[in-house]
């Protein structure tokens, strides 16, 4: 068993490089592949084919957690594309969305403050919802349109409503306790 290491994920599962993916399929080729390399089918080998091995599996596994997280999967695309989504340097969105954000932030404060879960509960319902939208613009930019630039913006978008998301689990859970 042999896997070239150099080919994109996409390759590796033998899927076509999109953003819509056909989960089952995806599933099925990681636990066909995890089958074949996992390195106890291997133990009897010498130590460089059992490193070689780990490696194999090492690789599967990394592919299999890019590719089946949308954004994940999104900011590989677009690694793969030659576009650097500047998550960390280029921060620039579009006065409205920011707006959006600084009220669903104060939002969120206020909430925790109140100790208001369900308030909690709606807002991460409705950025959910939103997220929902900007999965489809993503799909839209990549396999549609094959515009990077504006897929590379969604991106960033959705890593800022993530991170907020999970701004909210935290407070829910903090809650509870």
């Amino acid at each position: 068993m042999t896997i070239d290491l150099q080919q994109d994920f996409f390759a590796l599962f033998g899927l076509p490089r999109r953003f819509e993916v056909d989960e089952l399929a995806l599933e099925s080729a990681y636990h066909d592949l995890h089958a074949r390399v996992h390195p106890d089918r291997h133990a009897h080998l010498p130590d460089a084919d059992k490193r070689r091995a780990m490696q194999w599996a090492t690789q599967v596994n990394e592919a299999f957690r890019t590719l089946r997280k949308p954004l994940s999967r999104a900011l590989y695309l677009l690694e793969l594309g030659g576009v650097d989504a500047g998550l960390e340097t280029n921060t620039a969105m579009s006065p409205e969305f920011l707006m959006e954000q600084m009220e669903w932030r104060e939002a969120v404060e206020e909430a925790r403050e109140a100790a208001d879960v369900e308030e909690l509960e709606k807002l991460h319902q409705r950025l959910r919802s939103a997220g929902k939208d900007l999965y489809g613009k993503l799909q839209q930019s990549f396999d549609a349109d094959r515009d990077l630039s504006t897929a590379a913006e969604t991106a960033r978008r959705l890593m800022f409503m993530e991170k907020l998301q999970h701004e909210i689990d935290n407070a829910l859970e903090a809650l509870e306790d």
